[in-house]
This record gives structure tokens, C-alpha cells and sequence, in this order.
């Protein structure tokens, strides 16, 4: 690779709101995306919510012409909704899919149904290798009283981990998704600074789009104004996140959101904003380069914000075992009950009536034991987040009290570390 080598690369980003009869104008606006697409010609594009497989279908005959590589990454009972368009060949591609992703009773929301996902995909650019992310974190329902917030912080961690585990032989990384996150959320803050990657609304040198870069306006038609009362700007939860490495330095040239609609015809694409990154990669890092040559563990914020999220995930496994207590508790009652009905049954006087009520006590039996059943998985992998975050911040409260020359081994020892505790 020539030492003066430089790369532009144009990445497109849009969480689609792609529901299959409850989304409005949804072929209209695919159509349009498509259209968009085609003439804007990003290097990549990487899209959210396309819940439907024919929707993806249409999308990838529309674009082929310009975007040769395609994949659609299916998980869950109705997919994740995540897809991607790229201009240039794709070497690999992989998923993961999170282990939490809210209730399966809770019906109106439906991201458990969703199968909450991160697709990945390996870019060769002129010798460099990219490594794309594209994910959707659970949504936020309830700012006030949000009973998913330890399992959007188990998906930060999760995705951390993920990037940290699949990037090491890549030279830029890119992450872009829907993480319905505030840029201070906990998990936002704990996903930027394990991995180290830098948002683009705040690095950019050229941003042009919606208010504080809002991906959430209320502007857009779709948006549901209510959920926005408290935010008169909009909020921001999109996000194009980037980091270079290898010796490779990145920066983001400019920044464009669309703002309430579409620029070529008006009427909005999505609920979403788009995001449109143009980013810059070359060799040889200034020395005023904003990234730094150490590893995760020797930035100051990290300790505190791997404790807040220890806390929040030790409240949400005492919450798991309560419903499991609970879960266990109706099993009994319910059992008992069927013990009762049987006997009355037996007994002759009352047989209609205890074949009457041991219905629903079969149904409580069986309720409970799917509940019992969801909940236990749920603390259990609610403990196994918590235990890698106790891990890391061990090892990391560790190398900051070693001296620097024995501290460069003792953080290759926690990457390595890390790996054994996911296996």
C-alpha cells in the first residue's frame, strides 16, 4: 500500500420503519428510497427495520445495478430487519444475535419476536479492510419507567464485546444502526468508550441536517408527537460511529441528515432521519489525532462508567429473580389447585364445577412455567453480562495501578481475557 494512500468512503444509514400493514406509505416510500439510493451512489448503505423479506427483495432488484452486494441478515420469528447495499464485493459476513431482547409477553412491543440482532461484513478497499456493523438496540417505550433498560445496556455490552472480538485484523471500523440510545445513555457512553469509537456528529468538520444532529424530528409527519413533548428539537438515537487502527488515520469530512423529509421529492422517507457520512481514511495519524494509542482500559471515564452499568445490570438480575420467585410461586398455587379440583372430582358431588375450574388451572400451570422459564434464562444471562463487566473492571482497576512499563502486557492479557470469558 502506497504511504500516501487515502480513501473516501460514502456510507447511508436510515432506520426504514418498515411494519408490513401498519407502516404508512411503506411501498411509496421504498420506492423513493430505492430511487434515492441509485442516484446518491454511497460505497455502502445499511438499513434498519426492513422487517419484510419481499420488501428487501424489491429493494435489491431496484439496486443492483448500483449496489452489486447485498445481504439480508434473518433472525428471530420475524427477522432483524437488518440489510445492507454495498458497491463493492463483500468478503465475509456473519451475525450475532443478542441474548436479551425484552419479554415475549409483552405483545404490543414485539422486539422479543424480532430477534435483536448485529450483522457484520468484511469490506477489501484498495487493500484496506473494512469491517461494517450494522445493528437495532431494543426501543425505548418509557423514558420515565423503562423496564428494557438493563437489557439495551446487556446489547451495548454484547455489541462491545462483539466489535472488540471480530475487528482485531481490521484496519478501519464502522459501525451504523439504530441503537435508540441518547448520545449520554449508559449504554452509549459504555459502548464508545470499551470499543473506542468516535461518533460522527461530533467529529465532523462539515455537518448539515435537523437541530443537534436529530434523527427523531418533529418535522417528519410520521413521527408520533407525543413521544417528542419532552424533546422540542427531536432526539437523536442514529448514529454513525467510526475508528481507525493499524496505523490508519479517519475522519469524517462531512455529515448530512435529512430533516422531516425526503430532498428530492419532500414527503419523508422514514420516521427516521437518514444519516449520510462522508469519511476519509489515510495513513500516518497526526500526533494531535484524537485517537489515542492506548488501549480502552487507560481511559478515565471507563472505570465509572463500567460501575453504572454493573449496577444497572445487578438491578435487573434481582428484578429477573423476583419473577422467577414469582413465576414459581403460581406453578405451586396452581398445582395445588389441580390437587384440590381432582379430589372434588373423585369425590363425585361436584364434577362439572372442578372440571369447569380445572381449565384455567391447567392454563396457570402452564403460564407460569413459560414464565418461570423466560425469567430464569433472563437472569441468567443478565449474570453472565454482570460477571464480564466485574471481570473487566478488575482488570482494568488492575492496570491502572501497575506501573507503565508492565502495563502494556496486562492489557493485551485482558483482551485476551475477555475471549475466555465469552467462551
Amino acid at each position: 500500500m502506497k504511504p500516501n494512500f487515502s480513501l473516501r468512503l460514502r456510507v447511508f444509514n436510515l432506520n426504514c420503519w418498515g411494519i408490513p400493514y401498519l407502516s404508512k406509505h411503506l411501498a411509496d416510500r421504498m420506492k423513493r428510497l430505492g430511487d434515492f439510493l441509485n442516484v446518491e451512489s454511497f460505497d455502502l448503505a445499511l438499513l434498519e427495520e426492513v422487517w419484510s423479506e419481499q420488501d428487501f427483495q424489491y429493494l435489491r432488484q431496484k439496486l443492483l445495478p448500483t449496489y452489486p452486494a447485498a445481504h439480508y441478515f434473518r433472525s428471530g420469528i420475524i427477522g432483524s430487519g437488518l440489510c445492507v447495499f454495498s458497491k463493492h464485493p463483500i468478503q465475509e459476513l456473519t451475525q450475532h444475535v443478542y441474548t436479551l431482547n425484552g419479554y415475549p409477553y409483552m405483545l404490543q412491543h414485539g422486539d422479543w419476536f424480532c430477534g435483536k440482532a448485529v450483522g457484520l461484513l468484511v469490506l477489501h478497499l484498495s487493500g484496506l479492510v473494512l469491517n461494517a456493523y450494522v445493528t437495532h438496540l431494543h426501543a425505548e417505550y418509557n423514558r420515565q419507567k423503562d423496564i428494557y433498560l438493563a437489557h439495551r445496556v446487556a446489547q451495548a455490552w454484547e455489541l462491545a464485546h462483539f466489535i472488540q472480538h471480530t475487528s482485531k485484523k481490521a484496519d478501519v471500523v464502522l459501525l451504523c444502526g439504530d441503537l435508540n440510545l441518547h448520545p449520554k445513555d449508559l449504554g452509549c457512553r459504555l459502548l464508545k468508550e470499551w470499543t473506542g469509537l468516535r461518533d460522527a456528529y461530533l467529529e465532523t468538520r462539515d455537518f448539515k441536517g435537523s437541530e443537534e444532529g436529530c434523527t427523531m424530528v418533529p418535522e417528519n409527519c410520521y413521527v408520533n408527537q407525543q413521544e417528542l413533548e419532552p424533546f422540542p428539537c427531536g432526539i437523536r438515537i442514529d448514529y454513525v460511529l467510526f475508528k481507525a487502527v493499524s496505523g490508519f488515520y479517519i475522519s469524517c469530512k462531512t455529515l448530512k441528515t435529512t430533516t422531516g423529509h425526503d430532498p428530492h421529492s419532500g414527503a419523508p422517507l422514514s420516521d427516521h432521519e437518514a444519516l449520510m457520512a462522508t469519511l476519509c481514511v489515510r495513513h500516518s495519524p497526526p500526533q494531535d489525532s484524537p485517537t489515542s494509542s492506548h488501549g480502552p482500559a487507560e481511559r478515565s471515564p471507563l472505570v465509572n462508567v463500567l460501575k453504572e452499568a454493573w449496577a444497572e445490570l445487578d438491578l435487573g438480575v434481582a428484578q429477573a429473580r423476583w419473577w422467577t420467585s414469582f413465576a414459581g410461586y403460581m406453578i405451586g398455587l396452581g398445582l395445588f389447585l389441580l390437587a384440590v379440583l381432582c379430589a372434588l372430582a373423585a369425590g363425585g358431588g361436584v364434577r362439572e364445577v372442578a372440571i369447569l375450574l380445572g381449565t384455567p388451572s391447567v392454563g396457570l400451570v402452564l403460564g407460569a412455567g413459560a414464565g418461570y422459564l423466560f425469567h430464569m434464562q433472563e437472569a441468567k444471562g443478565l449474570c453472565r453480562a454482570r460477571a464480564e463487566l466485574q471481570h473487566v473492571l478488575g482488570r482494568v482497576r488492575e492496570a491502572q495501578n501497575v506501573g507503565p512499563e508492565t502495563r502494556p502486557a496486562l492489557l493485551l492479557e485482558q483482551q485476551e481475557g475477555n475471549r475466555g470469558e465469552d467462551q
